[in-house]
């Protein structure tokens, strides 16, 4: 059975916090590879006003070197809204067992999700916090315990220290001006500003 994990998102950019959930993930859920997958339309997002073609060479660039981990662009090839039990579709089979990489938002409203029981259905979730806000810890409790209770799966958590970074952060450093590489990698951030993207 092969162990594969999927991580969504916009990745507009991606930063180090991403980086080290990857690591997590790929460590803790013992997988043999990991797909990074840039959504092309996220349905729960509005995206700043960067190409899907630069967000995913973007993309490429931070995982660069990580072993087991392949950037895909089958939701940028697929028409319409990015739907994750669409991309689990697409991956899954008999011999494939499917990790699913969430966030904090993500996991408060999975449930929100299209086809909730779907993904469920066809994947393991996991949840990683990159922030240590502790007034989330009794959301996020019962939010697992109600997974648990309809679609008879646990959620299982990432053990990390929180690296308290978030694309928004990087993007307003970067309009204002002020250094980012303590938070992106060396390569995302010469691409930003050899492009000129988000306000550079």
């Amino acid at each position: 059975m092969t162990r594969i994990g999927i991580y969504g998102g916009s990745f507009s950019p991606p930063h180090n916090g991403h980086l080290r959930a990857a690591e997590a993930f790929l460590e803790q859920m013992w997988l043999d590879f990991l797909f990074v997958v840039p959504a092309a339309i996220p349905p729960h997002k509005e995206l700043p006003d960067v190409s899907a073609k630069e967000r995913l060479e973007m993309t490429r660039l931070a995982f660069l070197g990580m072993d087991g981990v392949y950037v895909s662009d089958m939701e940028l090839l697929r028409k319409g809204p990015s739907y994750t039990v669409d991309t689990l579709r697409e991956l899954s089979g008999d011999d494939k067992r499917l990790f699913l990489l969430l966030g904090t938002d993500m996991v408060l409203t999975l449930d929100e999700w299209k086809e909730p029981e779907e993904i469920f259905k066809l994947s393991y979730p996991v949840y990683a916090r990159r922030e240590s806000d502790k007034i989330l810890d009794d959301k996020i409790l019962a939010k697992l315990a109600f997974y648990k209770e309809k679609y008879g799966k646990m959620v299982t958590k990432l053990t990390l220290d929180p690296l308290e970074i978030s694309s928004s952060q990087v993007r307003a450093r970067l309009e204002r001006g002020e250094p980012v590489d303590d938070l992106i990698p060396g390569p995302v951030e010469e691409y930003i500003r050899a492009h000129h993207l988000y306000g550079t």
